[in-house]
């Protein structure tokens, strides 16, 4: 049974998604996470329980335990019950308890092989509208309510940023939407605020190890995709590498987003003081004016970094470095230039296209130009603007030789 058939049948855990996103959602804890492809569900109540299994033989055990003291005292207990060998460790990630253990503990198979892999105890947040469990006389639970997850199998080196992409999906609340995952935090703290360079519009507040850690995540999640290359499930698997980047540089990028537009707000005042001419904001309307604006610039400004590829690894720069450095490919650039538009609320994504070997942007403009027809996150039919990267040419202007639509593949985000 694949994991979207499941998920039907399984109404306690809802999967979230249109055509284009695929995370997995608990409707009655409030958490999320995104699976790579080909993890089906082998075992649980589909409530409380939910046990996954790879085609690569990885495997993820998922329980919550409402009304629990401590993070810690999970942890012990289930180094107890598994014999396990690896450390552990308590930390804080965005204001809630966790702990992390490394694993290292007897197969239940063969005593005489060993599973390796990563330990997660979070602290979940109440769902928008929930309550803490009761105790049996009526009264609300002290407790806390902690999500544990368990990513394991073979000691096998390509199970291994399997299993820490997993576990950094997770999402204990609306707390951690678009923010970088718990296991990046955890072996790359962000560190202080520091100013920085922000390519051709003066400095920007980042953290000092922003860079570092988005790069990491580069390179696991390329190492994930590289194990479906092969696969029928490429495409999904490809979708999910820009969901994890995403996911992992959107806040990163927070302040370098808004000091770029208040530039280019200030670069040329219009009658509303957003930049815009008074003939544009009346024929498109202010906002509308406004958001196309603002995507134009932004688009100016990544066809200004140099190109730059790497043949032997994943082809991709990190944001914070091509933001900082003007440098990057055209999925770099893409990706960028969409963050920066969602960041002022304005609906975008990318596509890219293996046939073409190409990432453009899109979004939901008003505007003359080539358009991508995909259904937006609440399934509406949208003809999404396309915004080209890497040539200096208006929003909507592509290249004859990559106008095949159906040889692109949209990925919006949540």
């Amino acid at each position: 049974m694949n994991k979207r058939l499941l998920l039907c049948c399984i109404t306690a855990f809802l999967l979230i998604c249109s055509l284009e996103a695929e995370p997995l959602y608990s409707p009655t804890w409030g958490f999320r996470l995104d699976l790579p492809e080909e993890y089906e569900f082998t075992g649980g109540d589909g409530k409380n329980q939910f046990t996954f299994q790879s085609s690569f033989g990885a495997f993820l055990d998922i329980v919550v335990y409402p009304n629990k003291e401590s993070a810690a005292l999970l942890a012990e207990e289930l180094e107890k019950k598994l014999s396990n060998r690896g450390a552990k460790n308590k930390i804080t990630y965005n204001g809630a308890e966790a702990v992390i253990m490394e694993l290292n503990f007897p197969s239940p198979q063969n005593r005489n092989a060993r599973f390796t892999g990563w330990a997660l105890f979070l602290e979940l947040e109440t769902p928008s509208g929930g309550t803490a469990p009761s105790n049996r006389t009526g009264t609300p639970a002290k407790g806390k309510n902690f999500l544990t997850a368990l990513a394991y199998g073979p000691d096998k080196a390509e199970l291994r940023g399997l299993h820490l992409s997993v576990l950094d999906s997770i999402e204990g609340g609306e707390r951690d939407r678009r923010l970088p995952g718990i296991m990046t935090e955890y072996f790359h703290p962000r560190g202080n605020w520091v100013e920085q360079n922000l390519a051709a519009a003066g400095k920007a507040r980042f953290r000092e190890n922003d860079a570092a850690a988005a790069q990491s995540v580069v390179d696991r999640e390329f190492q994930v995709l590289s194990l479906y290359l092969s696969s029928g499930k490429w495409q999904e698997a490809w979708k999910r590498f820009y969901r994890a980047i995403f996911k992992d540089s959107f806040d990163r990028l927070g302040n370098a987003a808004f000091i770029l537009e208040r530039s280019w707000n200030n670069s040329v005042l219009g009658p509303s003081g957003k930049g815009i001419k008074s003939e544009e904001a009346e024929r498109l309307g202010t906002r509308a004016a406004e958001d196309a604006f603002i995507a134009a610039k932004a688009l100016e400004w990544v066809q200004g970094f140099k190109y730059e590829r790497d043949l032997e690894g994943s082809d991709f720069v990190n944001l914070v470095s091509a933001a900082q450095e003007s440098r990057g490919d055209c999925d770099s650039r893409a990706l960028l230039w969409a963050i920066i538009l969602l960041q002022a609320d304005i609906p975008a994504g990318i596509m890219v296209s293996r046939e073409f070997s190409h990432s453009m942007g899109i979004a939901n403009l008003e505007g003359a130009g080539a358009r991508f027809p995909m259904k937006d996150s609440d399934g509406k039919d949208i003809r999404w603007l396309v915004a080209e990267t890497t040539a200096p040419v208006a929003l909507g202007r592509i290249g004859e030789t990559v106008s095949e639509i159906t040889k692109w593949l949209g990925i919006l985000f949540e």
